[in-house]
């Protein structure tokens, strides 16, 4: 059985519904309608490759802008090779409170979790 390029090749980004609810509060907090949740790659860690979390009051020129229920993520193109079909959650323990990433395109991580492979 054979698959057509579009059914196995998912596109963008997406975001959970405690995700959108994270992000939406953050942004109420910080007074900031044009912010969202800048996530990039980078060289290093243990498998080559790691994530980059950060909070970005607009996105840059350049970015690609990934929005649900008003909740936005910027991806820059280059980041956005690794992380094309990604869907970002946002997850609340008794521990910690984290935005996690499932990224369809890791084919391996490092034994602490900070470093990736595709």
């Amino acid at each position: 059985m054979t698959s057509s390029p579009e059914n196995s090749t998912p596109k963008g980004i997406t975001l959970s519904p405690g995700a959108v609810r994270r992000l939406l509060a953050m942004m109420k907090e910080q007074k900031a309608p044009e912010a969202g949740l800048r996530i990039a790659v980078k060289g290093g860690g243990c498998n080559g490759l790691s994530y980059v979390l950060e909070w970005a009051t607009a996105p840059r020129e350049k970015d690609k802008i990934f929005e649900r229920d008003g909740a936005r993520v910027f991806i820059d193109s280059k980041s956005l090779l690794f992380l094309n079909g990604t869907e970002v959650h946002y997850e609340e323990s008794f521990m910690a409170s984290a935005f996690k990433l499932n990224n369809p395109n890791v084919k391996g991580t490092c034994g602490c979790g900070e470093s990736f492979s595709v």
